[in-house]
């Protein structure tokens, strides 16, 4: 088989934040009103990795490529290409919402998810927002619930409300 011939690997597609990043110390820039979502974002580069999430991406790019799948705006970019290499995480594109996007996770997420999806076996998602892991799940997507993070309820509100972007 040539290079050009040869199959692609499936693909383990990963949230970042709650999934592979910790975003803990970041929360209570959702709990004022408005919601600082520049504070929320800017403070990202400092959150500490998911030891469970690195682990199953890592041990994923045995098998699988690895793509991330985030709700991160693109201004965010850098910080989080950054973020994934300083932790050790598997090379592999980062699919970001667009800075003025502020449609539901759920909906952006499968909507992406879907695109990703043409041609190529998508074998896992791995997402924190049930949300989320239900509408892929509806789709006919192999979903694992990312329940490894602390509880962050201003979060899960914002992913279905105003959002200004995230995960």
């Amino acid at each position: 088989m040539t290079e050009t011939t040869a199959p692609r690997r499936p693909l383990a597609v990963f949230d970042i934040d709650n999934t592979l990043a910790d975003t803990g110390h970041r929360q209570h820039f959702l709990e004022q009103r408005p919601r600082d979502w520049d504070g929320f974002f800017g403070a990202a580069p400092a959150d500490p990795p998911l030891a469970p999430g690195v682990a199953l991406a890592v041990e994923s790019a045995a098998d699988c490529e690895v793509v991330y799948l985030t709700g991160r705006p693109e201004r965010c970019r850098a910080d989080t290409a950054d973020w994934l290499a300083r932790h050790g995480l598997p090379e592999g594109r980062v699919w970001m919402r667009g800075d003025r996007d502020r449609r539901p996770a759920r909906v952006t997420k499968l909507e992406v998810l879907r695109r990703i999806a043409r041609g190529r076996e998508v074998r896992v998602l791995v997402d924190d927002d049930q949300l989320v892991c239900q509408a892929a799940r509806a789709a006919g997507f192999q979903v694992l619930l990312a329940d490894w993070a602390a509880e962050a309820p201003e979060l899960k509100s914002a992913q279905e409300s105003e959002r200004g972007s995230r995960t």
